[in-house]
């Protein structure tokens, strides 16, 4: 069985999601987050090899998935990678999109295409801990591997291809020039599929194809030319094998080379190609009087021809070697193959990595690559991760692009394939505190710490020298010492009472408890 086209349906592999660990071991005190990351998953690669010569293996087997990252796990151990999928093609496979679109055409032993890309693995919290978050309660997730359908056509790589009507005796000839050994019977289109032979002459070698018969209205889908015809494609020269011993009415070697010529002319791309002529089955006396008879007639139409018997032999040798000459000559004029050459396009320098645009139903749509992967990448049931995503989206300027294409607050924000309520009062450029794992207390309210500004302030009073009192002795219009306190204890009484009722200025670093600067006497 010959297939040469297929619908696969492709999957890559998940990336591994990150571990948030925090590393606990005695007589270790703030072990610290010690949570690896997860692996990428496996790519889908399309390789050509040259033992294949068909696309029957996908044909039975067309859903295809690589292996997924696996997760990290505590103790820095990073998931392992998930393994490729390798996809062994024929050579002259061509490889288009969903839509029709050309991705790939795959000719010469080992040329390479990656089909699908793995996910991303996500990071874990030992990855994400930084001066801000010294041991974050979350985890990236992994990000999802491509998942597209494509479409494969085999397109056989030959030098010669053999055209003609059905039983023009085109299998015979390439069964006698080459090792082929394709089905030959007396019937019409006994040629289902292409066949491939090579062939040796002197020092050059080229392959022959034989293509399944033409016969009008073949380009437009009638009989099995249109299956076929894209084999005929990659072809340097094509041979009209004619058959001159045909007993059907209307027909004749020049009324059968017109109807081939318009079929290809129809399908198209192949006016340039130069042409052969094999005026087959000469040993069929009224045969060779019929191949006479054009002979002028082919002359003047600068189609060089040759009288040839796939029964007998004859004419082979003539025909071989003129194969061989074309074939030369084409790649003689082919230009010089040239080596792979790596493209480089970096991002402009004034990219913001993201556009913001305004959808029919009054919502913001955010364009960009990184914006939708760092979406993929967040666990939204956890609040520290969605507070990370904030901060990451405002230093990327997100926030203030919304904002200047007339996002207001509520407004309907969509990011890859989740939506969000804009909240501008959560914003990235607010001083993070630090809270308990998994949480940020910007999305759970105003929090009741100081902020670090507020603290630095609280620091500096406490630190300033408080002014000096006057002192009462001193002073002759001041108070007298009060009777029940001899030998001037009513002024140190009134002193320390002073002292006792001074407030006591709290370590704003941690509510609830108070400081360590000038604490009151206790009485």
């Amino acid at each position: 069985m010959f297939v040469d086209r297929v619908v696969l349906h492709l999957q890559a592999g998940d990336g591994g999601h990150g571990c948030a660990s925090i590393r606990r071991e005695k007589f270790k005190p703030f072990g610290g987050p010690d949570g690896g990351n997860g692996g990428h998953g496996g790519d889908i690669l399309l390789v050509v090899d040259p033992g294949v010569h068909t696309l029957l293996d996908f044909h039975f087997r067309p859903h295809l998935r690589a292996e997924n990252g696996k997760g990290g796990q505590g103790s820095h151990r990073d998931g392992a990678n998930g393994a490729d999928l390798v996809l062994k093609v024929p050579n002259g496979t061509v490889v288009y999109g969903p839509g029709g679109e050309l991705l790939a055409d795959l000719v010469g032993a080992g040329t390479t295409f990656e089909a699908a890309r793995g996910g991303r693995g996500g990071r874990g919290n030992a990855a994400l801990a930084g001066p801000r978050r010294r041991a974050p309660g979350f985890a990236e997730l992994g990000e999802p591997g491509d998942r597209l359908d494509v479409v494969l056509e085999l397109k056989s790589v030959a030098d010669v291809g053999l055209v003609g009507f059905p039983s023009a005796g085109k299998s015979s000839l390439i069964s006698v020039i080459s090792a082929a050994k394709p089905k030959i019977a007396e019937y019409p289109f006994t040629t289902l599929v292409p066949n491939l032979g090579v062939v040796r002459v002197d020092d050059h070698t080229f392959t022959v194809a034989d293509v399944p018969g033409l016969i009008p209205g073949a380009a437009t889908g009638k009989g099995l030319g249109l299956e076929f015809l894209r084999h005929i494609e990659r072809c340097a020269v094509l041979v009209h094998v004619v058959d001159c011993a045909t007993l059907e009415p209307g027909r004749d070697p020049l009324a059968d080379i017109d109807a081939i010529e318009a079929e290809l002319a129809a399908y198209g791309g192949l006016a340039d190609r130069p042409r052969l002529v094999a005026l087959n089955k000469v040993d069929v006396p009224d045969a060779r009087d019929l191949a006479e008879i054009v002979r002028p007639d082919l002359a003047a139409r600068g189609l060089r021809h040759f009288e040839i018997s796939t029964a007998t032999r004859e004419g082979l040798k003539e025909l071989t070697y003129a194969m061989a000459e074309a074939v030369a000559a084409h790649r003689a004029a082919a230009p010089a193959p040239e080596p792979t050459r790596i493209v480089i396009r970096p991002a402009a320098v004034d990219d913001a990595g993201f556009t913001v645009s305004r959808e029919a139903d009054g919502a913001f749509l955010v364009h960009g690559e990184r914006p939708r992967r760092w979406v993929r990448q967040t666990n939204f049931d956890n609040d520290e991760a969605v507070g990370f995503l904030a901060d990451r989206l405002a230093r990327l300027g997100v926030e203030e692009a919304l904002a200047k294409a007339g996002a207001e607050p509520g407004c309907l924000v969509r990011i890859g394939d989740r939506e969000f309520d804009w909240q501008p009062t959560v914003y990235a450029g607010d001083d993070y505190v630090p809270g308990a794992r998994g949480s940020d207390v910007r999305l759970a309210g105003k929090s009741g710490r100081a902020s670090a500004a507020q603290r630095l302030a609280a620091r500096k009073a406490r630190r300033a020298r408080p002014p000096e009192a006057p002192d009462p002795a001193a002073d002759p219009g001041g108070p007298a010492a009060p009777a029940d306190h001899p030998d001037g204890a009513g002024a140190r009484g009134g002193a320390a009472s002073a002292d006792a009722g001074a407030p006591v200025v709290a370590d704003l670093d941690d509510p609830g408890r108070a400081g360590s600067g000038d604490r009151a006497p206790s009485a």
